[in-house]
């Protein structure tokens, strides 16, 4: 087993890793395995993982794809950067995958990818997807001009550096300023995050009344990080909210699998068969980690 900037990599037998991408890539197993087979793939390194989910970015399910993209940007693996700008410039793509490449091109954070992300900030027709390429080029930005930070706390790779600053006061000034840069209220979300404690956990929760739809589905995922049962109430109230953009709902769902209480397994019965379809699968996949309590065929995350 490796240790990376970003968490663990595990090492397994060919045939194992062949039963993962297999099971990935097979559209007949349910989504819930294949799922399961992602999230062991975005723990090893090597062509044959990396491959499975270059091409698992181009599933019919909008939901797996989008993970996949997500998945490849946090391996940082140069490798993928070709497969993400072609995911990236096809407007044929929902724009929650398109959104999840250019978020996982920053991740990776070389230079070589500054000028797609300029074009698509520019001509892409979807907000959530101009705005993740803003972000993405003031990370690369960050990381040519600032030293390595340290590895997130919560062993992922964030899409903004955290703030310095250590005053949940002050963070909270910027992550609720609408005329703030969408890279400065993320920092200061990501600081937020890791300071923990009553104050940043109620900044963060106020901050899902945001305008921006990217902000609002980033703070869900941040508040199912932190697993806080502070949030379910909001979380659900995002849940049941049939306006809220899909993106957003789809990561409360998650956020509330991670919270994981008799609450969200009541949110979970309400609304499985009313959920729109890129949520499904998603409410499914929660419930299965939950109940199973196994989410990894080789690993399993805390």
């Amino acid at each position: 087993m490796d240790c990376s900037d970003t968490g663990y990599s595990f090492q397994v037998s060919d045939d194992t890793e062949k039963f993962l991408c297999d099971q990935l890539l097979d559209q007949n197993q349910p989504i819930s395995e294949r799922f399961r087979a992602l999230f062991s793939l975005r723990n090893l390194r090597g062509p044959a993982p990396r491959n499975a989910l270059v091409q698992a970015t181009r599933d019919a399910s909008n939901l797996l794809a989008h993970e996949a993209a997500f998945a490849l940007g946090q391996m940082q693996d140069a490798d993928a950067i070709p497969a993400l700008k072609a995911v990236l410039n096809d407007l044929s793509l929902h724009p929650i995958v398109r959104h999840e490449a250019a978020e996982a091109l920053g991740a990776i954070g070389l230079e070589s990818v500054v000028g797609l992300l300029k074009y698509s900030l520019a001509s892409d027709p979807a907000q959530e997807v101009r705005e993740t390429c803003e972000l993405a080029l003031s990370r690369i930005k960050e990381l040519k001009n600032t030293s390595p930070s340290k590895s997130s706390p919560f062993l992922s790779v964030d899409p903004a550096t955290p703030a310095s600053c250590s005053s949940a006061q002050e963070l909270r000034g910027v992550l609720l300023n609408e005329s703030n840069s969408m890279y400065e209220r993320y920092a200061a979300l990501f600081a937020l995050r890791n300071l923990g404690g009553e104050e940043a956990i109620s900044a963060i929760i106020e901050s899902l009344g945001a305008n921006s739809a990217l902000l609002r589905h980033e703070v869900a995922y941040v508040l199912g990080q932190l697993q806080n049962k502070k949030a379910s109430d909001a979380l659900s109230q995002i849940l049941r909210d049939g306006s809220e953009h899909a993106m957003v709902r789809h990561e409360a769902a998650e956020a509330l699998g991670s919270i994981a209480g008799l609450a969200s397994a009541y949110i979970f019965d309400i609304f499985f068969w009313l959920l729109l379809p890129i949520m499904v699968f998603k409410v499914s996949l929660i419930m299965i980690r939950k109940y199973n309590n196994c989410t990894y065929y080789t690993c399993e995350e805390k």
